[in-house]
């Protein structure tokens, strides 16, 4: 069974096709990424603005011809903060169904964290035990901890990387005073986040996913990506004060030369080196492993999870998480399946659409980037 799974997120959007079935490790067939900073295209009244619609549009009709020249059975496609966030999200996602024949899917913060759970237990399996994971994507910080598949705690808040370089690291490079202020504000802002973590239990095993996690491991010596996926990879805290020490003192552009430092991503990489140091030190952790698989991969387990070993949609009980259980061949649609529930950091109902079920907005109040394969 060949899967797609797009995911909007609020600085790429990212196709992943994978070929896989119950009960089997899915494989990477194909992986296409393109750079949008849809978060930095919200205006000033918190929507999306029209050319960040634009090219959100052309972003996902790329992904869907791409899917369908794969020979992707299914597109399952969803959206993180950016589209969650903004005030107009059903009518973009009206916009984008009606010009591409997609339904986008928003998924909640929360969800972001059950489906990241997922696919860390998944990969570690249940030797891990009492398993606490970490994700760090552009608008919002994840973490979840539990001994089951489901956790005990998800929760989600907004500390993205992307987020924080827009509204607390203003300068290129950032002031040591911006930094200084950001530790502080982010140890604060940790307290309560960490108090209901450490109410589920102490972590047997705590790890990390994300671009974010996997840029400052290899940074820290970590193995490069061509080793593979298996290789042990750990970010410890020593090595990332020392890191911080230095990257904090380098402009964007410097920090895009680095060995494994993305252009896109070049910009935020220092917040989001903050955001991981406040989480390491809120939880007491000296290190964190690496986990290759994230919110994607969590996204098509659960889906294969709901099938009956032929690619048919078996019968389930709902969980409360958004899932793409309705997902019945690949139309450019996502079908029909439950709408996503409602997150720590989210409410339903908030701007765009009255009543689009699969629109849930955030409290907080050109396309045209090279496909790359």
């Amino acid at each position: 069974m060949r899967l797609g799974v797009l995911d909007v997120g609020s600085n790429t959007v990212h196709l992943l096709v994978v070929d896989a079935h119950r009960g089997a490790h899915p494989t990477p067939m194909s992986s296409d990424k393109s750079v949008l900073r849809l978060a930095e295209q919200i205006d000033a009244s918190g929507e999306l603005s029209r050319a960040g619609a634009d090219r959100l549009v052309r972003a996902v009709t790329d992904a869907r011809d791409a899917a369908a020249e794969h020979g992707c059975e299914e597109l399952m496609a969803f959206a993180t903060s950016a589209v969650r966030e903004a005030r107009n999200c059903g009518e973009v996602l009206a916009r984008v169904r009606a010009e591409t024949g997609v339904e986008l899917r928003v998924l909640s913060g929360e969800d972001e964290a059950r489906y990241t759970f997922l696919a860390a237990r998944r990969w570690l399996g249940w030797s891990a035990g009492q398993l606490l994971v970490v994700d760090i994507g552009g608008g919002s910080l994840e973490l979840a901890t539990g001994i089951d598949e489901d956790p005990d705690v998800a929760l989600s808040v907004p500390f993205g990387a992307g987020r924080l370089t827009r509204t607390r690291l203003r300068k290129d490079p950032p002031s040591q005073r911006e930094v200084a202020a950001l530790r502080d504000w982010l140890d604060a802002q940790l307290v309560p986040v960490a108090r209901r973590l450490r109410r589920a239990g102490a972590p047997d095993r705590a790890v990390a996913t994300s671009k974010t996690f996997r840029t400052l491991a290899r940074l820290t010596g970590a193995a490069p990506s061509s080793a593979g996926p298996r290789v042990r990879r750990v970010l410890t805290d020593a090595g990332l004060r020392q890191l911080i020490a230095f990257i904090s003192r380098m402009s964007a552009a410097d920090l895009a030369e680095l060995e494994g430092v993305s252009a896109s991503r070049a910009h935020q990489l220092v917040a989001g080196a903050l955001v991981a140091e406040a989480t390491m030190r809120a939880l007491s952790l000296a290190e964190l492993e690496i986990c290759p698989w994230a919110l994607r991969e969590g996204v098509i387990l659960r889906r294969l999870d709901h099938t009956n070993g032929t690619g048919e949609t078996a019968s389930v009980r709902s969980t409360g998480t958004a899932d793409f259980t309705g997902s019945a061949g690949f139309a450019g649609a996502a079908g029909t399946g439950a709408a996503p529930a409602g997150g720590q950091e989210t409410e339903p109902g908030r701007g765009g659409a009255a009543g689009d079920p699969n629109c849930v907005t955030g409290r907080t109040g050109g396309h045209g980037a090279r496909w790359e394969r």
